[in-house]
C-alpha cells in the first residue's frame, strides 16, 4: 500500500490521504477553536503540536441556523480548512479557495458538493474552509469586534499564505471564491484593508447585497438575545450553548415578517444577521468603495443566473401563490427609491404578481449587486468578467429554472453531489454535463491565468457571457432591470 502524504505546516506535519488521483488533508485548524473565553472574539493563532496530525477527516461544522439536521455537534474545533492537491510534491499550482458561506447561516465545507477532484485533476490546489456564521459569526455586540466571520476568512486567507506552497501551491496565483454569502464574503474582502495581498483573483457567483448599519444590527441582536433572557453582550451569550443560540436564531429568521414595520427591507431577506458596515472591519459596501477608488480593482469573475429567486419560491411551496399584495409589498420594500415600483410595472406591463415578485427579488438580492460588482470592480481599475447561467434544469419539470445555486455543481463537476442530484437530476443530461465541463474550464484558465475565455465587461459594451446548450457573448441580458437601479448601488438596511 502506498505511503499517505505528508505535509509539514508552520504548525506541524499533517497526514492527509490520496484519492481519485490527488492528495487531500482535511480538518486543519487555522485557528483556535472560538468557544470560552475566546468566543466571539477574534480569531487566535493555532497551537503548534508535536509529531503527525491525521488529516483524513472533515473538521465538525460550525453551528448552522438552519431547519435541517446535521447531527449531533462534533465538537468545537470549527476553525478548519481542507485542501485538495494534485501533488504536494508539485510547486507553483494555482490556488482556489472557496468561502462555502450561505446566507451568512451556515458553513460546511465538507458539503460533497465542494468535493475538489474535478478541479485538482485539472491543475488546481482547492482549499475550502469552515468559519463562524449566525449569531457566533455576524451578531453585533459591544463587547466584541463585529464581523467575526470574516476575520475568520482572513485567517484562513493568511495560512494559506504561510502554507499552501508546502502543498504544491503558489501563494502568488491565489484565488478566492465564493456563492451567494460566500460571494458577498468575497465582494467584502476586495475592500478590507487586512485582506490585501492574501489573494490575486476573485470569483463571486450570485453577490448578495444583505449588510445592515450598526443601528438596526444592534436593535436585531438586543431582540434576538432577550429571546433567549440574556443581555445582547458577548459577555452573557456566551454562557449559552452554541447549537442552542443557532436554532433559537432559526426560529427567529422565521418569524422576520413580525418586524417589517421598523427593520424594512431586512424582513424580506430571511436572514436576520448579516455583515454589518461598521466603519471598521468592514469600512463600507464594496460598490461605493471600489467605484469611488477606495479599494482597489483586481481580476474578477462573476455573475448570476437568471431565475435566482425561483429556489427559493420553489422550496418554500410558494411558487404560483403569489397575490398582487406580494408583488406591491415587495416592490415597495425592494425596488430602489423613490420610483422604482412604478418603474418595474413600467418595464415589465404584462407581467402579472408572480413574474413581479420573483423578478424584482432576483434583481434586488442577487443579480443587480452581482452587475453592479463587475462594474465597480472595471471603474477601481480591475478587470471584470460577467456571466448569467441561463440554462434551465429538467429537474420538477423544469420549475425551478435557472435557480440559485444550480451554477456550483456544474463548476466543481460534482452532479452527483446530494444537492447536485436535487438540482440537475440523478441522470444528468448531455448538455448538463457540456456545460459543467465549459463553466469548469471557464474556472481552471481563470484562476491559472486571470482570463476566463470571453471578453472582458465594460460599461459601454456591457458584455456578458450567457451560459445555456448553446453559450454565446452577448450584451447584459437583464438591460431592463439594470437601466432601473442605474444610480442605485446595493444599500445597507436599515431601521425604517
Amino acid at each position: 500500500m502506498p505511503e499517505q502524504p505528508r505535509v509539514r505546516t508552520t504548525e506541524g506535519v499533517v497526514q492527509g490521504r490520496r484519492r481519485q488521483g490527488h492528495a487531500v488533508f482535511r480538518g486543519i485548524p487555522y485557528a483556535q477553536p472560538p468557544v470560552g473565553a475566546l468566543r466571539f472574539a477574534a480569531p487566535a493563532p493555532p497551537h503548534r503540536w508535536e509529531g503527525t496530525r491525521q488529516a483524513a477527516e472533515f473538521g465538525p461544522v460550525v453551528p448552522l441556523s438552519l431547519p435541517v439536521d446535521v447531527g449531533p455537534p462534533q465538537g468545537t474545533d470549527w476553525l478548519t480548512l481542507n485542501v485538495g492537491t494534485p501533488d504536494p510534491g508539485a510547486a507553483g499550482l494555482p490556488v482556489l479557495v472557496w468561502i462555502p458561506v450561505g446566507g451568512y447561516i451556515s458553513a460546511a465545507s465538507s458539503d460533497p458538493m465542494f468535493d475538489p477532484a474535478a478541479l485538482a485533476e485539472a491543475g488546481l490546489v482547492v482549499v475550502t474552509i469552515n468559519c463562524r456564521v449566525g449569531a457566533e459569526g455576524f451578531a453585533f455586540l459591544d463587547d466584541a469586534p463585529p464581523n467575526r466571520g470574516f476575520l475568520d476568512q482572513i485567517a484562513a486567507l493568511e495560512w494559506v499564505q504561510r502554507n499552501i506552497a508546502a502543498f504544491g501551491g503558489d501563494p502568488a496565483q491565489v484565488t478566492v471564491a465564493g456563492v451567494s454569502a460566500g460571494a458577498g464574503s468575497v465582494a467584502a474582502l476586495l475592500t478590507m484593508k487586512p485582506a490585501r495581498g492574501l489573494f490575486r483573483r476573485a470569483i463571486a457567483h450570485s453577490v448578495p447585497g444583505l449588510h445592515s448599519t450598526p443601528a438596526l444590527a444592534r436593535q436585531v441582536t438586543a431582540a434576538l438575545a432577550d429571546r433567549l433572557g440574556a443581555a445582547p453582550t458577548a459577555a452573557a451569550l456566551r454562557d449559552i450553548d452554541p447549537w442552542h443560540l443557532a436554532a433559537e436564531l432559526t426560529s427567529f429568521n422565521a418569524g422576520l415578517h413580525a418586524h417589517r414595520e421598523s427593520w424594512g427591507r431586512l424582513t424580506e431577506s430571511g436572514t436576520a444577521l448579516c455583515p454589518v458596515v461598521d466603519g471598521e472591519v468592514l469600512p463600507e459596501t464594496p460598490w461605493p468603495a471600489l467605484a469611488g477608488g477606495r479599494a482597489s480593482g483586481t481580476e474578477l469573475l462573476v455573475g448570476h443566473t437568471r431565475d435566482e429567486f425561483r429556489l427559493f419560491s420553489v422550496m418554500s411551496g410558494r411558487q404560483g401563490t403569489f397575490t398582487e399584495q406580494d408583488a406591491r409589498t415587495a416592490l415597495e420594500l425592494l425596488a430602489p427609491q423613490p420610483h422604482g415600483a412604478e418603474a418595474y410595472r413600467a418595464a415589465f406591463p404584462q407581467a402579472g404578481p408572480e413574474e413581479l415578485v420573483e423578478t424584482v427579488y432576483s434583481d434586488a438580492l442577487f443579480r443587480m449587486p452581482s452587475q453592479k460588482l463587475a462594474e465597480a470592480n472595471v471603474a477601481a481599475g480591475g478587470t471584470s468578467y460577467l456571466f448569467e447561467l441561463r440554462w434551465t434544469t429538467p429537474v420538477l419539470g423544469g420549475a425551478l429554472g435557472a435557480c440559485h445555486s444550480l451554477d456550483i455543481p456544474l463548476a466543481f463537476g460534482t452532479l452527483d453531489s446530494p444537492v447536485g442530484v436535487q438540482l440537475i437530476g440523478d441522470d444528468p443530461t448531455p448538455e448538463a454535463v457540456a456545460l459543467a465541463n465549459e463553466l469548469r474550464q471557464a474556472w481552471v484558465r481563470f484562476v491559472t491565468t486571470g482570463d476566463a475565455g470571453w471578453a472582458t465587461y465594460r460599461p459601454d459594451q456591457q458584455l456578458t457571457r450567457v451560459l445555456d446548450v448553446e453559450s454565446e457573448t452577448l450584451p447584459y441580458p437583464e438591460q431592463a432591470s439594470r437601466r432601473i437601479w442605474e444610480g442605485h448601488s446595493p444599500a445597507p438596511f436599515d431601521l425604517s
